[in-house]
């Protein structure tokens, strides 16, 4: 390839359901054991696009609708993948785990243990997390949190479109059960617009992004905020405006919960001395806490200040003002960083 092709090639762009499907569909090529299996995942294309195309080239065979059972398709991926065939199984809606919460936390995470080793449970579990389409509880929330508790399941969460063919290539590769989530205001569909951000270069190639690798989206010295999936793009925002006022605030985004990479958070805060940490997924009991108290046991002299943002412990509210008023913002955010400055 000439340079001047190969230097079009990665200055494309993708939305962040095209890079997932490239990712997918380079990998369904590659190895006759990868299939895809979920509701409206074959005709409609996933109603995030996240199959878009798929069936044309690979078939019913291997890109598979199936009946509204989230027990009975789950189920069957796990026994897929034990047999060696590496399944991505969808969730339409996070919210629906509770459905197959068995075949999900006895079964896919536990197997490879329970079994001493002799079986590997290599599927992908796919979902679409996230509120901010008014779509009420039973479809608006983000749970990785829910995920990342139990041992036995890597967590995985895009934020743009470049990490999300990474991770996927990662995913399906992967020897062990991940979970990978996409928050489906990034995806880039027509009828759900996406923040500035998520539609990014994509190099043509297939690359891989190693899971516990957290990347520094934008450096700083005055404030740490630590994030994932959508709001990194509001946390960048909010940086643009704290940049105005003299505060220079560095923004992690995660990409992936299992394993987590508490040494770019430590290195961050021990610079910075003051630790702001997002999310979408609910206060109590979760992401939020479990990072400020992995830097506070290990870096607790480094910690001058600290705030967390995220979701209060109530059901996500169909009403699309009182979903603004409990899904941080920009501005939520902004203030978090403003009050670890006094």
């Amino acid at each position: 390839m000439a340079q001047e092709e190969r230097r079009q090639a990665i200055e494309r762009e993708l939305t962040m359901s095209r890079a997932m499907v490239e990712a997918i569909a380079h990998e369904m090529r590659e190895d006759e054991e990868v299939f895809y299996m979920g509701e409206d995942v074959a005709d409609y294309g996933g109603i995030f696009d996240s199959t878009e195309g798929l069936l044309e080239e690979f078939g019913r065979d291997r890109v598979m609708d199936v009946p509204i059972s989230e027990t009975a398709y789950l189920g069957a991926a796990v026994g897929a993948a034990q047999e060696g065939m590496r399944p991505i199984a969808e969730l339409m809606f996070v919210d629906f785990f509770g459905v197959a919460m068995d075949q999900i936390y006895n079964q896919m995470a536990k197997n490879t243990y329970m079994s001493g080793g002799a079986v590997n449970v290599p599927m992908v579990l796919t979902a679409a997390v996230g509120g901010t389409y008014n779509d009420a509880a039973q479809h608006s929330q983000t749970l990785y949190g829910t995920f990342a508790h139990l041992p036995g399941m890597k967590v995985v969460v895009p934020s743009t479109a470049y990490e999300a063919k990474g991770l996927m290539h990662n995913a399906i590769r992967d020897d062990d059960p991940v979970v990978y989530l996409f928050h489906k205001r990034l995806m880039g569909i027509g009828w759900m617009p996406a923040p500035d951000g998520p539609k990014t270069p994509v190099p043509d190639e297939e690359y891989t992004i190693p899971f516990g690798s957290a990347d520094v989206k934008r450096e700083g010295e005055d404030a740490t905020v630590v994030t994932l999936g959508l709001h990194v793009h509001r946390a960048l925002e909010a940086a643009e405006t704290l940049a105005e006022d003299g505060i220079d605030a560095e923004v992690i985004d995660l990409r992936t919960l299992v394993p987590l990479d508490t040494e770019t958070i430590r290195e961050s805060v021990a610079k910075t001395g003051r630790l702001v940490v997002v999310d979408e997924d609910y206060r109590s009991y979760g992401v939020t806490g479990e990072i400020i108290a992995s830097v506070a046991e290990e870096d607790l002299e480094d910690l001058e200040d600290l705030e967390r943002v995220a979701v209060p412990d109530v059901p996500l509210p169909y009403a699309r003002p009182m979903e603004n008023e409990v899904i941080p913002d920009a501005e939520d955010i902004e203030d978090a960083v403003r009050s670890t400055q006094s």
